[in-house]
């Protein structure tokens, strides 16, 4: 069934809508649930409450990408339930090493002004993404979204994991130096 039928489906209230989402994004949610709790049970979990999330956000909300829509509410129940279940406990988890990183281009301050800047940071990261070659887009995209362990992107594209660690390294520090020169505070 195509996306826009499913999506159909949510609006008419049809439940066979969360059927085809699981039958064609559940692998694809659970991937990126995994990638962040480490625990199949944890992010079989966050996949079921990513249908009902959907559920409750369509209507009103008409998702244009599918999948996109998906991906983020797995992505966000998925760094929500790790945050609960890792609250007292801070060490060398690979998604704290994942959002240590990002912590040097983008201030995590959740104060009313950095919350209405939100949608504007994006839209410049997104433009600093699209200038990147695909290959960097690609490692930065594994490594920030998917939350892919280096080891694993060196192995996917067939690099050593210092190039990886350098790559990221580099493209991290031109990501904070273009947001400075935007005038975004990190």
């Amino acid at each position: 069934m195509d996306d826009e039928s499913i999506v159909r489906l949510y609006w008419d209230r049809n439940e066979a809508a969360i059927t085809e989402s699981s039958g064609k994004y559940g692998a694809y949610c659970t991937a990126i649930a995994h990638n962040i709790l480490r625990s199949m049970a944890d992010a079989e979990e966050c996949v079921n409450d990513t249908w009902l999330r959907a559920w409750n956000a369509m209507p009103p909300h008409r998702p244009v990408l599918l999948s996109a829509f998906l991906g983020k509410i797995t992505r966000n129940l998925s760094f929500d339930r790790y945050r609960r279940l890792h609250r007292e406990k801070r060490g060398g988890d690979q998604i704290d090493a994942v959002l240590d990183e990002l912590a040097e281009c983008v201030s995590g301050d959740d104060d009313t002004e950095r919350r209405w800047e939100e949608k504007e940071l994006t839209e410049e990261i997104d433009r600093f993404l699209s200038s990147l070659p695909e290959s960097r887009r690609y490692m930065f995209i594994l490594r920030y979204w998917y939350a892919d362990s280096v080891a694993d992107i060196a192995r996917r594209m067939n690099v050593s994991e210092n190039s990886v660690s350098v790559t990221l390294s580099r493209i991290r520090g031109r990501l904070k130096q273009r947001l400075i020169e935007r005038g975004f505070d990190v």
